[in-house]
């Protein structure tokens, strides 16, 4: 069993979005997969965007109250998949969510375009409207309420951090010998394992 550094499987993670970052035909580099499960066990995935990661974990937002939001406040058991084909590389994650902190999710909140933030106030994710129009008119809605003034983050909206337990790197070959190395978790470090393809 060999023993892996800390931030070693962090440093990869950060080289290989930094290529997939160059390549124009990417159109959003940080799309990734997320998969949670419901009450009875169901998966559900979709994709998100990762807005931020370091050694602690790997930070998405959204309305909590969204399906996803329920799930994972219910099971924080979670699996991410980053997938760049034009350049044969993978990257799968299993790990467990918290919470961002308050000043995480305020400081992105107030990154965010007025029209996005506008946005997730008038949104009630998932849930089903009766056509657009009522979407629209929620949206005109939130507008005037914060006519001349910042917007606000909503108490319904935060975000996630996924706290790694495996990370495995998958990188495209002839014939279909890919390479595969899975770092698991350990009380210090990772543990490498090299796996068949």
């Amino acid at each position: 069993m060999t023993i892996i550094d800390h931030k070693v499987p962090f440093d990869i993670f950060s080289e290989w979005l930094k290529k997939a970052t160059t390549k124009p035909e990417i159109i959003e580099p940080t799309a990734m997969c997320l998969s949670t499960v419901d009450e009875n066990n169901c998966p559900s995935s979709r994709m998100v965007l990762l807005k931020k990661f370091d050694e602690k974990g790997f930070c998405f937002f959204t309305n909590l109250t969204s399906r996803k939001g329920r799930e994972l406040n219910n099971n924080q058991n979670v699996a991410l998949c980053f997938y760049w084909g034009i350049l044969g590389m993978q990257i799968r994650i299993e790990g467990k969510v918290e919470n961002v902190t308050n000043k995480e999710a305020d400081d992105y909140f107030a990154s965010r375009r007025r029209g996005s933030q506008i946005g997730a106030w008038a949104s009630k994710q998932s849930c089903e409207m009766e056509n657009w129009q009522e979407f629209e008119n929620r949206i005109n809605e939130i507008e005037e309420n914060f006519f001349n003034q910042e917007v606000s983050r909503p108490p319904f909206w935060s975000g996630f951090r996924v706290i790694p337990k495996k990370i495995e790197f998958w990188q495209e070959g002839d014939f279909r010998i890919h390479k595969r190395e899975l770092y698991t978790k350990q009380i210090k470090g990772w543990k490498l394992s090299k796996l068949y393809p």
